[in-house]
């Protein structure tokens, strides 16, 4: 699986979800950003085509939550779980671990 972290790569904001195994196909995934469920750096992207590149910020909103990835990579295929790890930063994840070290212990 190729990753890349070059700032200049891009890839279509769709097959970057699919990818990232944000859902289970692609065709999911366009319709997930042409329903206006997909930020990238704050603004709601209606295009599924749209270029992501890394660095960018999706806030992604779905049945069960809201994801906040920043994009960290990208593959050419869809990988197994460990692969799409490597494609983003859960800023989510780290919000909340965050949180908890600044929570008073009793």
């Amino acid at each position: 699986m190729a990753t890349s972290e070059a700032p200049s790569e891009r890839q279509r904001l769709d097959k970057w979800l699919w990818h990232a195994r944000v859902v289970k196909a692609r065709s999911s995934a366009a319709a997930l950003v042409q329903s206006g469920h997909v930020r990238i750096n704050g603004v709601r992207e209606t295009a599924p085509g749209h270029a992501v590149k890394s660095g960018d910020v999706l806030t992604i909103a779905l049945d069960h939550g809201v994801r906040v990835l920043k994009v960290t990579g990208f593959a050419e295929r869809r990988g197994d779980a460990a692969a799409a790890r490597i494609l983003y930063d859960d800023l989510q994840d780290r919000m909340q671990r965050d949180r908890g070290h600044d929570s008073p212990r009793s």
